[in-house]
């Protein structure tokens, strides 16, 4: 008992940076996003149904017959989409404060977290078997099969058969239960290893004398966060709860009829932009793999001797923002229709997505110098 006190009192004196501003507030949110979908995703476990035949159903039941069972749903279906936003702005602070600098450890652990929360959507997009959860797993799960001699043993394997049928709604079931689990394990080493060096700031440095305890200014900051988030996730969920929704996914998965324009969630859509922009089909799969694998490279990249924040180059905060218009650019290039002007845009835009990085430590590390030199 007193060892979890002194845990306690430990957590609320944690030494964090007197400077630091809202856009630090998004990692704890996050963490309550978190426990949220896996909260209410337990729940929803107890009534839903994984059997081709009746999990549409299931889905009906659920948002009929169950008491605050449309509540429930409504909050884990936007409650995804919430947390991605986070994700991004997390990741967005993360890049222009360049935090993986000072904590390359803390940046990996949260990559990973978002390689695994990206699978998990996916996998829980499959479950309610509408036609564009049907449609958008078979698209997806097919690309593997541009894997040189062992695409389409791959493909058979994650299907459980020769197409997407009954196994692979149980596969994509348990993997959806079972991950954000790991999710959490990987928040758990996201949060050692956050606090073996503490929180960054704007200014990039880590002393502990322009450092205050956490509690209580930042807990109130942390709440009052928690409440904005709150009421905005409501707010979808009572007057807006299928804005995120495509309609194609409120007709039962019909194998023999193929949407007119098969798309994934918002989120993802910045992928498979990318995707759809390489004519090739292993140049698009490697191509999609690389849109969210690179971010392991920041660290290595940033290994040049830069300032610790790009609020000191300017250059660097003009590439920053080029980077974040070519990901909202090609995020709504990938809910356009493969057709023309859409797929000249996407090829371009594709190319700045992966040579932006570069030219930003680039520029970071002229700059630096030309400080330095004068």
């Amino acid at each position: 008992m007193m060892k979890k006190i002194r845990e306690v009192e430990d957590l609320l004196n944690l030494p964090s940076p007197v400077n630091i501003s809202i856009w630090w507030n998004v990692g704890s949110l996050l963490g309550v996003m978190l426990a949220l979908q896996i909260g209410t995703g337990i729940f929803l476990s107890m009534h839903y149904t994984a059997d081709m035949y009746t999990t549409f159903n299931s889905i009906v039941h659920i948002m009929r017959d169950v008491p605050g069972g449309w509540l429930i749903r409504s909050v884990h279906a936007n409650g995804a989409s919430m947390f991605f936003l986070l994700i991004y702005l997390h990741m967005g602070r993360g890049i222009y404060y360049q935090s993986f600098l000072t904590q390359p450890r803390t940046w990996m652990a949260g990559v990973s977290i978002y390689l695994l929360s990206m699978a998990t959507a996916f996998l829980g997009y499959v479950l309610p078997w509408g036609q564009m959860s049907y449609w958008g797993a078979t698209v997806i799960t097919n690309l593997l099969s541009a894997v040189p001699y062992l695409g389409d043993t791959l493909v058979i394997w994650i299907w459980g058969g020769f197409s997407v049928a009954q196994a692979t709604l149980n596969r994509f079931y348990t993997f959806h239960f079972l991950v954000p689990f790991i999710i959490a394990i990987m928040a758990l080493l996201h949060l050692i290893f956050l606090h073996e060096k503490g929180s960054t700031n704007p200014l990039g440095n880590l002393h502990h004398g322009t450092k205050i305890s956490f509690h209580p200014y930042f807990t109130w900051k942390d709440i009052v966060g928690f409440m904005i988030v709150g009421v905005c996730l409501l707010f979808v969920v009572f007057f807006y709860p299928n804005f995120f929704t495509d309609p194609e996914n409120f007709m039962e998965a019909n194998p023999m009829v193929t949407p007119t324009h098969i798309q994934p969630e918002w989120y993802f859509l910045f992928a498979y932009a990318i995707l759809r922009s390489i004519p090739s089909k292993l140049g698009g799969v490697v191509a999609l793999a690389g849109s969210v694998l690179f971010f392991y490279l920041f660290p290595l990249l940033g290994t040049l001797k830069t300032q610790q924040s790009t609020a000191f180059s300017p250059v660097s905060q003009l590439v920053f923002w080029v980077f974040m218009v070519v990901f909202l650019l090609l995020t709504w290039l990938g809910a356009c229709p493969v057709e023309e002007p859409y797929v000249s845009l996407a090829q371009p835009a594709t190319a700045l997505y992966f040579i932006s990085p570069f030219l930003y430590f680039m520029s970071n590390w002229a700059w630096s110098r030309c400080v330095y030199f004068t």
